[in-house]
């Protein structure tokens, strides 16, 4: 089943969805169409929608039980932990965005972009055995709106963990009364043991650069690290990225969910030091050791399975 919302989209668009679905309200449409005629449909909907807004929603073999679409939203899309979610914008970001125009890369800065991210991922394995895991402990959920109180990063050489780095950062507003209960880490930790973000940021900069990276859902860890980033005036690395979340959801179907600590339960991985760092860092390490024998085991199979027929 498709569900379909549009918002100030041309009547034309309107009177071409009605091909293959039903307008059960003004500007709602429902139907059931294979995946890829919903892909098509979208692909209408984008090229059609010029400045209005759309949402699709659909079901999907995940643990919600459905995937959804937007274009021309105000909110964004954002994946937290394997559950995708809607970021509401800061109504102050939201004013401003609407005033001001946001800068942006020249042509010629993103081809260059592209060269050095196709370069890393020619000279980068897909399963390596040495790399740098990394993780953030933030405030909230939006890297706009909310600070990286803690920053964690293990080296790892041939799966043996050679380096770490870990530090506290004093933020500029204060931990939500949540986020204490969940890591541990007070206002009060923050004022007597926190660093300037700048002086932080440089270290782990050094710390990290040239090396492939690990991570759990590191979408979200890579949106505050651009913003703290950019705040230090720093240019960000570009790396070679390794998801254990996209990894999971590839490998994986019997999880209920794939957050880090369902996953480290499905493995049997005991979990310590929890929503910190460096315990979070060493069990996505031990996490990302177990799905790439998997995803190798996966693939050994398929080339067993080649073999035997070509015999």
């Amino acid at each position: 089943m498709i569900v379909l919302t549009l918002t100030n989209c041309p009547h034309a668009l309107r009177g071409d969805l009605t091909r293959w679905l039903f307008e059960v309200d003004t500007n709602i449409y429902v139907g059931k169409q294979s995946a890829r005629v919903r892909e098509k449909i979208w692909e209408r909907v984008i090229k059609t929608a010029t400045n209005g807004r759309a949402v699709m929603v659909y079901p999907d073999k995940n643990e919600q039980g459905f995937d959804f679409r937007v274009w021309g939203a105000t909110w964004e899309p954002i994946d937290f932990d394997g559950l995708k979610l809607m970021l509401r914008p800061h109504p102050g970001k939201a004013h401003a965005s609407a005033t001001q125009l946001k800068p942006g890369f020249s042509k010629v800065k993103k081809r260059l972009l592209a060269k050095r991210v196709a370069a890393v991922k020619k000279r980068a394995p897909a399963l390596v055995d040495t790399y740098v895991v990394v993780d953030v402990e933030t405030t909230g959920f939006s890297p706009d709106t909310d600070e990286i109180m803690e920053i964690g990063a293990i080296k790892v050489v041939e799966d043996e963990c050679r380096e770490v780095f870990q530090a506290l950062i004093r933020i500029q507003g204060t931990v939500p009364p949540h986020i204490e209960e969940l890591t541990g880490i007070t206002n009060e930790t923050l004022v007597k043991e926190g660093r300037a973000l700048d002086e932080v940021m440089h270290e782990f900069h050094a710390f990290v650069e040239g090396w492939p990276m690990v991570s759990h859902n590191i979408a979200f860890d890579m949106g505050f690290l651009r913003v703290a980033y950019e705040r230090c005036a720093l240019s960000m690395p570009v790396h070679a990225c390794i998801d254990t979340l996209r990894m999971a959801r590839k490998l994986l179907d019997a999880p209920s969910d794939y957050k880090l600590g369902t996953l480290l339960k499905y493995f049997g991985i005991e979990r310590v030091g929890a929503h910190r760092v460096l315990g979070d860092c060493k069990a996505t390490k031990a996490l990302y050791e177990k799905l790439r024998s998997r995803s190798r085991g996966d693939i050994h199979e398929e080339e067993r399975g080649e073999t035997d027929e070509s015999e």
